[in-house]
């Protein structure tokens, strides 16, 4: 009998692909580096090294090429990069209506703020919502710009701002007042409230030179001479780190005013800066239960606040 003749093996059955696989590749492109995206997607940097290399050997193909400058794509990266960023704001989407829809007292709250707002306005709040409601866990997500909603970055953020993106809905707080500070029996500093003509004639701590993209950076740009400006700082806690030092006077949101003895207000609210504090969502999440009642408790607890003059 003739030898059998041997047929090609069939090739093995991969599992499909996932979006956590695409997501795991658009980080790295995006990033440049795995150090990089494990930063964006908040991963130990192992794990991307581990995902990549096992999202590789399903396909068979070579996704990067690891170079000293960092991860280029090849063309098969190109290639499924391409499909990833066409998919992602139909899985974002997809997954902001389905939380929407979600009616449970329970699950996750991700919170994006402000480190000076975690530091003198949300404490008590958030310990009070979570003692409360101890089956929604709440994440604080500090940061000086506004998280993307619509990418699920965050669940919620509260904002210090005169405009907020049209895309977003939430609540207006109330008014965030501004006033002059300094160091609390400082020798040469005031002591008291005085008008402002009187005020530069001290020495003061300034914000960036560069920058003048917010409301009180371009106040005190207009107000007070560079000459008088002694240090500059980029963020309201820098500032009252250095306030507390003695070296000169400078602006603040008065909430700080009742955690901080060891500064006192110089001068009287200064309207023309008056800023609304704002607690936002997104509209595809503004049905969520523990959306609407953390928007209901902390807000309520944080508009108190601004009311009693924080």
């Amino acid at each position: 009998m003739p030898p059998r003749s041997s047929a090609p093996a069939a090739p093995s059955a991969r599992p499909g692909l996932n979006w956590d696989d695409l997501r795991y590749a658009l980080a790295i492109a995006d990033a440049g580096s795995l150090a990089g995206a494990a930063r964006a997607l908040e991963v130990q940097h192992s794990t991307v090294l581990r995902r990549l290399g096992a999202l590789e050997r399903r396909l068979g193909a070579r996704l990067f090429e690891r170079q000293r400058s960092g991860y280029l794509p090849t063309e098969a990266g190109e290639l499924l990069v391409a499909q990833a960023r066409q998919m992602q704001p139909g899985i974002d989407e997809l997954a902001r209506r389905l939380r929407g829809r979600d009616l449970a007292l329970a699950g996750s709250v991700r919170l994006n703020t402000s480190y000076i707002a975690m530091l003198y306005l949300l404490p008590a709040p958030l310990a009070a919502f979570s003692r409360a409601h101890p089956g929604i866990e709440v994440e604080v997500v500090e940061a000086s710009g506004l998280a993307d909603l619509s990418r699920r970055d965050a669940d919620l953020a509260l904002r210090l701002s005169r405009a907020v993106p049209e895309h977003l809905v939430g609540r207006r707080l109330g008014d965030v007042r501004f006033r002059i500070y300094a160091c609390r029996g400082a020798s040469g500093l005031p002591q008291s409230p005085r008008p402002l003509a009187q005020l530069l004639e001290f020495p003061w701590i300034g914000y960036e030179r560069d920058r003048s993209t917010t409301f009180f950076e371009r106040w005190m740009r207009a107000q007070v001479p560079d000459e008088r400006i002694r240090l500059r700082v980029d963020l309201f806690h820098s500032m009252v780190a250095m306030l507390r030092t003695g070296l000169g006077i400078g602006l603040l949101p008065s909430f700080v005013e009742a955690d901080e003895p060891d500064l006192v207000a110089v001068s009287a609210p200064i309207e023309e800066i008056d800023t609304p504090l704002w607690l936002l969502t997104h509209p595809d999440l503004r049905s969520t239960a523990r959306i609407r009642l953390f928007m209901q408790q902390v807000g309520d607890a944080l508009a108190q606040r601004l009311r009693a003059g924080a």
